[in-house]
Formats: C-alpha cells, structure tokens, sequence
C-alpha cells in the first residue's frame, strides 16, 4: 500500500494560532476592561517564569543523580532510585504540592530542630519555624520532587540509547568511568534526551499554575484575585489562557527549531563522516 503524502505543508495550524493571537492583541489594546485585567494579571507573569526555571533546574540535577544511581554497579543504589521513582510517578502533582507544604515541610523543620538541638541551646542558631519556609519555596521544590522522577526516566533512557560498544572501546582505553560520562555518554545522549525534556520544560509551565492553590501570586492567582472581586470571570480567563498560550507555544515552537538544527547538524556531520 503506497502512502500518501499531504498535498502541502503549510502550518495550518499555526496560522489559526496566529489569528487568535492577532484578534487577542487587538481586544487587550483597544478594550480597556481587557486592557485593565491583562496589566493586573501579567504581575504574576515573573514568578511563574522564576518557579518554573528554579523548579526545572533541581528537577534536572535531582533527575541526573537519580539516572546515574538506576546504572550504578551497586544493587542497593539502584533499588533506592527506583523506589523514589516510582513512589512520586504514582502520586498526583496536587496531592504531592498539598503533602509536600503541609506535612513535608513540618518534618523538615522538626528534623533540622533536632540536628540543631545543641547549637540552638546555645544561643548560635534561632530555632526554625514553620512561617520561615515561605510558600514559593514548598511549592519549588514539591514540582522538583515530582518532575525530578519523570526527568530521571528521561536521562536513564538517554543513556541506555549510547551503545554498548562506546562503553567497551572506552573500557580499552582505560578512561575513568567520569571520563566516560563526560566524553562519551552526555554528548551523545543529548540528542536523545533534549526533545523529551523540551516537553516537561513546557509541562512544567502549565503544572506552575497548580501553585496557586498554596497562594503563591503567579499568573493563575493574580486571575484568580481578580476575578473574584470584580466578577468578571470571562475576561479574566480569557486573558489567563491567552498568557499561558503565548509562553507554551512559544516554547514549543522554540523547541521545535532546535531540534531541526540539530537534525540539520547530524546530517551534515553525517555527510562528512
């Protein structure tokens, strides 16, 4: 059976995008309740964009230690990693955000109040309270808990995609197993793990939004202010959407060029070879 191929490739899709991106413009500048919403809303545009890149970094660094310890040599690492894995895959991101600044973030400051038991009866440390972790910070490192087993995943698979062979001819030439890491494995599992955690950068920037449950002033809870107060639900979400819209795709589309220069690379690399 002979495929099809479509008639033509012009983006359809991201013309209509770009129509109501258009119309949306034109509403907010000419409209001056749209005009009001959209200035009191995008105040909480910086701290989604901070959450989102603090909660992205640790979820990356929490991710690669946890792929390298599920291929440690050492069986108990890698049944640990596994264990955190699959205990936060199977937890709702709410339900984690919920735990997390309620319950997690008490048993932190117990457990630092019983490290610093001796220090603190000493006059060198105040004690902790709770009201010092503030909201922004539970609700970072709950999407870094959360994000950081699914980035895992990513990086394991990454990795596992570097033959074998890479790894026997490193072995012959005696290269520390860093080197290995640094000069073989990484550069060669970009390729494979760059396009998945494209997407949970942009997962991420929605899941942002489940921050404002905790109260935290992002995009979402600036909507959600002010629609409560002034009533006016549909040009306030609106407007919300239209925001999350623009970044999403953006990124998305952003995403999308990088992986086609890096297509572009491998092939003239490829050619040259």
């Amino acid at each position: 059976m002979n495929s099809r191929k479509p008639s033509s490739t012009f983006p359809y899709w991201l013309a209509a995008l770009a129509m109501i991106f258009i119309a949306m413009v034109f509403i907010i500048y000419n409209y001056e309740i749209y005009n009001v919403v959209f200035n009191r809303v995008a105040q909480g545009v910086g701290i989604t964009i901070y959450v989102t890149l603090i909660g992205f970094t640790f979820s990356c660094l929490l991710g690669l230690i946890l792929a390298i310890g599920m291929n440690s040599q050492w069986n108990v690492i890698r049944q640990i990693c596994r264990f955190y894995v699959e205990l936060v895959r199977g937890i709702p991101m709410l339900v984690l955000l919920f735990y997390f600044a309620f319950v997690g973030t008490p048993m932190l400051i117990d457990l630092a109040n019983f490290i610093f038991t001796y220090p603190q009866q000493w006059g060198w440390v105040d004690k902790f309270a709770i009201r010092d972790f503030p909201m922004i910070w539970r609700a970072i490192l709950a999407l870094m808990i959360s994000y950081s087993a699914y980035i895992a995943e990513v990086f394991r698979a990454g990795f596992q995609s570097v033959d074998i062979g890479q790894y026997e001819a490193a072995n012959t030439l005696g290269l520390s197993r860093f080197a290995v890491f640094y000069k073989i494995t990484m550069p060669q599992a970009f390729k494979t793990i760059m396009p998945p955690l494209g997407n949970d950068f942009i997962a991420m920037v929605k899941d942002s939004a489940l921050v404002s449950v905790l109260g935290v002033a992002d995009i979402t809870q600036m909507g959600k202010l002010y629609a409560s107060g002034t009533f006016r639900f549909y040009e306030t979400y609106n407007v919300v959407t239209f925001i999350y819209l623009v970044m999403t795709i953006s990124l998305s589309l952003a995403l999308r060029g990088l992986e086609a220069h890096m297509d572009k690379r491998t092939k003239i690399q490829n050619n040259i070879s």
